[in-house]
């Protein structure tokens, strides 16, 4: 019988939102149903992702405004936090998908937008047992890792961004 797994993806090094793209490839070529719910990263964002996904029919769905330390409104932002987190709720709770990605909401408990406590007691009320989840995202509160199947830490070792090379396109967007 299949176990649906919590897994964290956290760390200070590049590749979190990656490796849950890693996953998430895989379960759709073995023809799971998957749901991606963004928390910080823009609703008009247009990323490699988010075109491959359209193209593979994946249900994405980004809700935040973008890197929060470029926020002109935390308050408005946190509002668009806590709006995904009851997005995911209803996707969770439904049961019509195999996999989840909820990506860089690690950060919402980092900033007290969404209680890390009450989060997993939801998710250990509602969560489908065969639901597989996977969380990304820097500071992963000691609560959620206990609580998690798996836990990566990606360990920033060298990064392009040190040296002046900026982001590209098809490796970081």
């Amino acid at each position: 019988m299949q176990r649906g797994l919590v897994i964290v993806n956290t760390g200070n090094g590049k590749g979190k939102t990656t490796a849950a793209l890693g996953t998430l490839f895989r379960a759709w070529g073995r023809g799971m149903r998957i749901c991606v719910v963004q928390f910080i990263k823009t609703e008009t964002g247009n990323w490699g992702e988010i075109q491959a996904a359209r193209k593979i029919e994946i249900e994405w769905h980004a809700m935040g405004d973008g890197f929060t330390w470029m926020s002109r409104d935390l308050d408005a932002t946190a509002d668009k936090a806590r709006a995904a987190w009851t997005l995911a709720q209803e996707k969770i709770a439904r049961g019509a998908f195999d996999l989840i990605v909820l990506d860089e909401m690690t950060y919402a408990f980092h900033l007290c937008w969404l209680d890390v406590g009450e989060v997993i007691g939801w998710l250990k009320e509602h969560k489908p047992p065969t639901l597989h989840l996977i969380i990304t995202g820097r500071y992963a509160p000691a609560e959620l890792i206990e609580f998690a199947d798996l836990v990566t830490e990606m360990r920033e070792i060298k990064h392009p961004y040190t040296r002046g090379i900026k982001a590209q396109a098809g490796i970081e967007f």
